[in-house]
């Protein structure tokens, strides 16, 4: 771990609560807000949130698995997502997920008119922009995490 956490503190707590006080807090306000007020489906969220864990890197992201009403993604899912150009187990929308989420990360500017008119043609211009700013909030929190090395010490609940 990059930073240097009082003995007996919860690290991923202390960073992102206190260490930073005008910052961290609303920070992981915004982090919790994409999975508590997200209407996106189920499957295009994971696809879209594991593709950006796996090109980020970051443990805790790759491990977590979204929970909605009970039901979560099948447990091949990311490999699913991995492969996400071939993989028949993705729905259209969950394949343009993945892809709009590693063309986030790695060829924003490469965004074209084909790419959007197949956007256009599966999600609505409000689905487009909740997915883009929980892209931006994936992207920048797994991030932070792995970049500090906060997800190396940081458990899931039943781990």
């Amino acid at each position: 771990m990059r930073i240097d956490v009082p003995k007996g503190r919860n690290p991923i707590e202390y960073v992102w609560g206190e260490l930073v006080p005008g910052i961290g807090p609303a920070a992981s306000a915004f982090s919790l807000a994409v999975y508590a007020d997200s209407t996106l489906g189920l499957r295009e969220f994971e696809a879209a949130r594991l593709r950006i864990a796996q090109l980020n890197g970051c443990l805790f992201c790759l491990d977590w698995r979204t929970e909605r009403d009970g039901e979560k993604v099948e447990p091949g899912f990311a490999t699913a997502v991995r492969e996400w150009r071939t993989a028949p187990a993705l729905g259209e929308r969950a394949r343009l997920a993945a892809e709009y989420a590693e063309r986030y990360v790695t060829d924003h500017h490469g965004l074209d008119d084909d790419f959007w008119s197949r956007m256009a043609a599966h999600y609505s211009q409000r689905e487009v922009v909740e997915l883009t700013m929980c892209l931006g909030s994936w992207l920048a929190f797994g991030r932070l995490n792995r970049v500090l090395g906060l997800d190396e010490v940081c458990v899931l609940p039943g781990h």
